[in-house]
């Protein structure tokens, strides 16, 4: 018998949409990043630093920041209930974790985390975190509209699915399926993408600088990207009359923009948007009839005492506009804030102002991937209910909750005043979330080389960085910035997590001054 010995799939006959789409927070920087780290374990003293720090992705408990005491007792005794019945967990575990882990077991399916849940997931874990949404913006909020996911990038995955014209919606539900079956069932999705090439017609409204979730999403669901620029001068402000004016545009061309996509606090620029600049979002999106896409996952990250964070649902409400007149879907992650438990995936989205029948066909969508992970769920009602003034464990947690977000604070000051002081660079105001995104105006000199290399400015930078140092950081074109009304042409950025801890900040801080005069000096107009 013979076989045939040609691929089936390679790299020409794979879903062009994979192909075109760049995710430079884990891209080549980082790779680099893993291939020096090992070099360097197996030839210690091999590079002229002790170890790489990855300041690329918001990790922040690979980066040393501890866990919360409370939400990982809980998680302890739910993952080993036969520990409830023992005398000496009395001693191990406070008495908090005992009584809610005892609470959430009980609403398990089976009792056990192995359990497959409901695909919204546990239905007392969907109180919870609606009653902290309820505490939180001081509006009612309802378990039914709560999707428990695998963290916000899941739940942005599945909603940018249900942005099609609803007079198509028959061919939308095609595309709902896990983006993974592509490769599991060929027929069916490459004929579900050939059914919805009309989709590149519905447009997305996503800021500039985006974090490139968005716009991956967009691509591999066969959907537009609608740019709208950030403000750099306006500490990344965001500015109406340039949101109108995309619009505007892209409906020219021919667009039908269906949702417009706001990060706050944003990533990768910091910024936090106030009550009025949100208040003029809302006002624009209900005028037009698009969705809000409210990603709110750095809600517990705001540094600066003249901000504070305010969902879109509580700036709607707020305005007097119920679930008649506005949509809003909002997502949130265990992953940042003080919680930074990225490896347990788990997060949800509020879902406002859809009809009953549009609710049941996302019930269905959720139900493909048949439920979240069960920690996941856990962490998050724990995150939206924690422990309250009166609770025996209040006090440590509180403790433990405020040494995190101060020491953030004080990192983010540190490191944006170290950008600022270096010559060429300037660096806005970390307002919120956990990024530091400064400027960098390279010499002509150094633009010439990465012009050479085939590679853009930022990139030649960072990889420099990364092999002078050990620093890994994430070039800002990966991150889309494109000229506009409101961005100067050839602005050059990196992305820079504030994360470092407070007893290797310093140390850092000094590699990458050592090694930012070094390139300009050698890169330096000598005309």
């Amino acid at each position: 018998m013979s076989y045939n010995k040609t691929a089936s799939i390679t790299a020409e006959t794979i879903n062009p949409k994979v192909k075109i789409f760049d995710y430079e927070p884990c891209g080549e920087i980082a790779r680099h990043a893993e291939r020096l780290e090992q070099e360097m374990e197996k030839s210690p003293g091999s590079r002229p630093f002790p170890e790489i720090i990855y300041c690329n992705l918001g990790n922040p408990q690979a980066l040393g920041q501890r866990p919360i005491t409370f939400f990982r007792e809980v998680i302890s005794l739910c993952d080993n209930p036969a520990l409830l019945h023992r005398d000496e967990t009395r001693m191990l575990f406070s008495p908090c974790a005992i009584n809610r882990a005892r609470k959430i077991i009980e609403s398990m399916p089976g009792r056990n985390t192995g359990a497959y849940t409901n695909s919204q997931g546990i239905r007392s874990l969907r109180e919870a975190v609606a009653s902290g949404i309820a505490a939180r913006d001081g509006f009612p909020s309802r378990p039914e509209d709560i999707f428990l996911t695998d963290g916000a990038s899941s739940a942005v995955r599945t909603t940018l699915r249900l942005t099609a014209p609803s007079h198509h919606m028959h061919l939308t539900y095609l595309t709902m399926l896990n983006w993974a079956a592509f490769f599991i069932s060929s027929f069916q999705i490459n004929l579900s993408m050939q059914i919805l090439i009309r989709s590149q017609e519905d447009g997305i409204l996503c800021p500039l600088p985006e974090y490139p979730l968005y716009s991956a999403s967009i691509i591999l669901h066969g959907g537009t990207m609608v740019p709208y620029n950030l403000s750099e001068d306006g500490d990344w402000g965001l500015e109406i009359f340039e949101v109108k004016r995309c619009f505007e545009e892209a409906r020219i061309a021919g667009l039908t923009v269906r949702a417009m996509v706001i990060i706050n606090p944003g990533n990768p620029t910091g910024q936090v948007l106030s009550v009025t600049n949100q208040e003029e979002i809302v006002e624009f999106c209900r005028k037009e009839g698009l969705v809000i896409l409210a990603d709110e996952v750095y809600q517990d990250n705001v540094y600066v005492e003249d901000r504070k964070f305010n969902s879109f649902k509580k700036v709607a409400r707020s305005l007097g506009y119920d679930e008649n007149d506005i949509s809003i879907v909002s997502f949130h992650s265990v992953s940042m804030g003080y919680s930074g438990e990225c490896g347990r995936r788990g997060g949800y989205m509020e879902i406002c102002g859809f009809g009953d029948d549009v609710m049941g066909e996302i019930r269905k969508v959720a139900s493909v991937t048949l439920c979240p992970n069960t920690n996941g769920q856990i962490l998050t009602s724990l995150a939206m209910d924690p422990p309250k003034l009166g609770d025996g464990c209040f006090e440590a947690f509180m403790a433990e909750k405020e040494e995190i977000s101060t020491s953030l604070a004080k990192r983010a000051k540190t490191l944006v005043n170290a950008f600022s002081s270096l010559e060429g660079m300037t660096c806005n105001k970390v307002e919120g979330a956990i990024y530091a995104f400064p400027r960098i105006h390279l010499p002509a000199a150094a633009i010439k080389a990465a012009k050479a290399e085939d590679v853009s400015p930022d990139t030649f930078y960072a990889c420099r960085l990364l092999d002078a140092t050990g620093i890994a950081v994430v070039p800002g074109s990966g991150f889309h910035q494109i000229s506009g009304r409101n961005t100067a042409t050839g602005t050059w950025h990196i992305r820079c997590t504030i994360l470092v801890a407070e007893d290797k900040i310093e140390a850092m801080i000094a590699r990458l001054k050592a090694f930012h005069e070094s390139f300009m000096n050698e890169f330096r107009d000598r005309s």
